[in-house]
């Protein structure tokens, strides 16, 4: 018998991150992921838990920060405007060291733009979309199942480098119904919270959250310590998938729900006799670079496929090093890429048709 059941994409993000262990959530309602913190209403409080809708997002993150700050698992969740307004939030957040889970279903922009999917907040979550030296880890299922097979992982990631994590999510993950499996997954090995805000009992020194730093050579210090950890963060952690590219003349490029339409496109061309492979990051940052400088070796061109005007190709061309061509193709605005059209594009980098 099957455990699996069939859940909105949002829904099972929210189960899955109550699975994890969060019981704070704090948020503020906007499409294409609503869902979320309507099913962390119903759910919260029957696990003992606390959901608030707050009054905006600028105080849905700072709640985050306070529930931090004292050590609990605490998520939020919105789509991109919502996103840019909790940006200050983050940085607060970064530079007190804290760990969350914000969760970002995207929609096109920019500006309050539509409600349809959309990959154009790439540059925001992946190169910091609010002010400071810092980095997020920055996690992109292409599967309802994906995401919640990393929400447990997102959660110990950000307690263990003690730093946010961002899903990074579009209004189809959000909104498609797929079987899931709420798996029993072993988490991390973690350190007691030792830092945390919980009261002194009499029994240790306080304990300060803070990100203000007056004297320039105890927050360069900081500043330095916290890159140290991101180089952990890039040696331990990078997550990615390769199909088909051992052979490959055109890399396809694709994170996401657009990668699982690359995938089709991959397999289209492949059954017309072109040699196409597929390269998925699943951490955005920090970002695969070793997968790419692997298939530059024997590619002969890639080409990035985004819902957007052209964001992670540059990462993309940075990690091939200009040893090969990197060629782009996108739709943006909440407009989806087509398998056929994607074919078309591989055509014309391997010369017409076969």
């Amino acid at each position: 018998m099957s455990d699996k059941v069939l859940m909105k994409g949002n829904e099972a993000i929210a189960e899955a991150a109550i699975k994890a262990g969060c019981r704070y959530f704090f948020g503020y309602p906007i499409t294409p992921q609503n869902e979320i913190p309507a099913y962390m209403s119903k759910r919260m409080p029957k696990v003992d838990g606390v959901y608030l809708q707050a009054e905006s997002e600028v105080a849905a993150i700072n709640m985050v920060y306070g529930a931090a700050g004292a050590g609990a698992r605490v998520m939020t969740s919105s789509s991109s405007p919502g996103i840019s307004l909790k940006q200050e939030g983050i940085s607060y957040i970064i530079g007190s060291d804290l760990p969350c889970v914000i969760v970002n279903i995207v929609r096109g922009g920019p500006g309050l733009g539509g409600i349809q999917p959309a990959q154009s907040d790439y540059f925001q979550a992946v190169k910091g979309g609010a002010h400071g030296d810092y980095n997020t880890v920055v996690l992109a299922p292409s599967t309802v199942q994906e995401a919640v097979d990393l929400m447990t992982d997102a959660f110990d990631i950000a307690d263990m480098y003690r730093m946010p994590v961002m899903v990074l999510g579009d209004g189809m993950l959000g909104q498609m119904m797929e079987p899931v499996e709420f798996k029993a997954q072993k988490g991390r090995d973690l350190k007691p919270k030792d830092w945390a805000t919980t009261g002194t009992q009499n029994q240790r020194s306080k304990n300060v959250v803070n990100s203000l730093f007056i004297d320039p050579q105890v927050l360069e210090k900081l500043n330095f310590e916290r890159y140290e950890r991101y180089k952990l963060i890039e040696q331990n952690e990078v997550k990615y998938e390769m199909t088909d590219c051992d052979d490959a003349d055109v890399v396809l490029v694709a994170y996401g729900t657009t990668a699982r339409i690359a995938k089709t496109a991959m397999k289209s061309a492949r059954a017309e006799g072109y040699k196409v492979g597929l390269i998925r990051p699943i951490t955005l940052w920090p970002f695969p670079v070793e997968a790419f400088q692997k298939a530059a070796k024997t590619a002969k061109a890639f080409l990035t496929v985004e819902m957007s005007m052209g964001q992670m190709v540059e990462d993309v061309r940075l990690a091939v090093n200009g040893e090969k061509p990197v060629h782009f193709y996108g739709r943006t605005g909440g407009m989806v890429p087509t398998p056929a059209a994607i074919v078309e594009e591989i055509k014309k980098l391997s010369g017409g048709e076969k």
